[in-house]
């Protein structure tokens, strides 16, 4: 939020989740093309913009580099990282599901289910398969066993095929049997009453931007904390929502006023933000 103090506007920037998922938030709002590599002090600094200590912002990027989500190279003195060719297509489906949220879809009565029983000894990629399916809108109906309204056949075929994981899962697709209340089905899978109430934060955390007068008097470094501040909380919705048929279920009553308040803010903070961007990462 922004608040003046003495003529000065000071800018909360209070993020959810963790340092790793910030750096990959800063990494797919500015960094074009995606192979373009970036100054390893500049992160840093930019991370402690929203309270991440120098410390756990070097051990933030290191485990990326670890894990395969970040490229590591050293010019001189200088270490610099990029994204990797897979951390690449995750944000390519990411900004697919961030900017197409919200949108009509025509195959709301076909559902996908999928089934697993990945081992215990394969516990990571049990975790990567969870996150990835609550991004594409997937919803837990009990252990192993997930369902989201529409086909998802191509995007679970590329996952299980990506983490080797054909061998111990079923994909099924298919239209609900009439004889079963939908709705019980539901709420076993989605928390629809704290999604309501994300969207309605979201709009009362960033609505005083949606005044222009309000977003001139931000600086280039405010402007990128709240256009950082404002994916980095919206890019949580797809994860959240499975934007289920609305002839099952209403829409959340916030999430147009939501989508549309990201979409301008996202546009009208972009170049301030990116300049201070380019500032801060040039060594």
């Amino acid at each position: 939020m922004c608040n003046t103090i003495g003529g000065m506007a000071q800018v909360s920037v209070g993020v959810r989740g963790q340092p790793q998922e910030l750096v990959l938030t800063l990494f797919g709002a500015y960094v074009q093309p995606r192979s373009r590599a970036v100054w390893s002090g500049g992160l840093v600094t930019l991370l402690g913009e929203f309270g991440i200590t120098p410390g756990a912002a070097r051990v933030a990027l290191t485990r990326l580099a670890a894990r395969g989500m970040l490229g590591r190279a050293k010019a001189g003195r200088l270490v610099h990282y990029s994204i990797t060719p897979r951390t690449a297509g995750i944000l390519a489906e990411g900004d697919a599901r961030i900017f197409s949220l919200g949108q009509a879809r025509d195959d709301g009565d076909v559902w996908t289910v999928l089934w697993h029983t990945i081992p215990e000894d394969r516990r990571l990629d049990r975790a990567r398969v969870t996150r990835r399916l609550r991004f594409l809108g997937f919803g837990a109906i009990q252990d192993g066993a997930w369902i989201a309204p529409r086909d998802h056949e191509k995007e679970l075929a590329g996952l299980l095929a990506e983490l080797r994981l054909l061998d111990y899962a079923s994909v099924f697709v298919g239209r609900p049997s009439a004889a079963l209340d939908p709705h019980r089905l539901v709420a076993r899978a989605w928390d629809l009453d704290g999604l309501a109430a994300r969207y309605g934060e979201f709009v009362r955390q960033f609505g005083e931007f949606d005044d222009p007068a309000a977003r001139r008097r931000l600086s280039d470094r405010q402007a990128l904390q709240v256009h950082t501040q404002l994916v980095h909380t919206f890019r949580q919705f797809p994860s959240l929502d499975p934007e289920l048929p609305t002839d099952l279920v209403p829409p959340p009553p916030s999430r147009t006023g939501a989508i549309a308040l990201f979409h301008d803010l996202y546009a009208a903070l972009a170049p301030s933000a990116q300049r201070y961007f380019e500032q801060v990462t040039s060594p």
